[in-house]
């Protein structure tokens, strides 16, 4: 079985070509340039090194939310046009679960925390389970830093924190939280294609795939421009929203 995984949720632009035994390509950029820029080059990349002909690979895998909106958005659209060009299924795989995976084995809580601006975080709750596999102990979802750490020091068990938002909530997480902490290191704090192929395998053989038609990002929020319409019309902003592409 052969997976590629796309993940432009974020700052970083990430692909990798992957079995369920091997990591056989990953291409991860972590700079200034959009992803509609890096995307494609990093996978015609990855295709050229491997001497991969796109018609042996089984299916797309792409991090499916949440995330930067224009992020997501890029990174849908190319594993839309890929699994529709292909004939391939999508596998969808929630964007905080994957960075998750970075720190598997651990027997620290992991929380992954993503900027999502106005004070608030993407988030979720992890712990590795018996048989190392990665157990949800509160599933992605958007907040405030503070009910972040505050659900933290209730769990009352140390907790590693990775991702964008760390350098930005830094800070505030040292000052709120009260169990053992620790800032997981720069190799591991971001979001990786290899990661996310792992589950995308696991996801495979349980038969958790889309047709690339049916595949919508999942935002959990709502946009600024959602927002600012429904202030201005007396609503609640606490709404999620998906968006069908193509």
């Amino acid at each position: 079985m052969k997976i590629i995984a796309i993940d432009s949720s974020g700052l970083v632009a990430t692909v990798a070509l992957a079995t369920e035994e091997t990591v056989i390509a990953e291409y991860t950029v972590n700079y200034k340039k959009t992803h509609s820029q890096t995307l494609l080059p990093m996978l015609d990349e990855i295709k050229k090194m491997t001497e991969l002909d796109l018609a042996q690979i089984d299916a797309i895998a792409i991090a499916s939310g949440p995330g930067s909106f224009t992020g997501l958005r890029i990174g849908s659209a190319t594993a839309k046009g890929l699994g529709l060009a292909l004939k391939k299924p999508l596998i969808e795989v929630p964007t905080v679960d994957a960075m998750a995976m970075n720190l598997w084995g651990t027997k620290d809580i992991v929380c992954p925390i993503m900027d999502a601006r106005r004070n608030q975080v993407y988030t979720g709750i992890y712990e590795f389970g018996a048989d190392d596999d990665l157990v949800r102990i509160h599933e992605q979802f958007a907040d405030d830093i503070g009910v972040v750490t505050g659900m933290i020091n209730d769990i009352g068990r140390p907790v590693i924190f990775l991702g964008d938002g760390v350098p930005v909530y830094k800070e505030a997480i040292t000052e709120a939280i009260s169990v053992p902490y620790r800032f997981a290191p720069p190799h591991m704090s971001r979001q990786r294609a290899g990661a996310l192929a792992y589950l995308a395998a696991r996801y495979y053989s349980e038969g958790r795939t889309v047709s690339a038609a049916d595949h919508k990002p999942d935002y959990l929020r709502v946009s600024q421009a959602e927002r600012e319409r429904a202030a201005a019309e007396g609503k609640s902003e606490n709404v999620t929203t998906s968006e069908k592409i193509g």
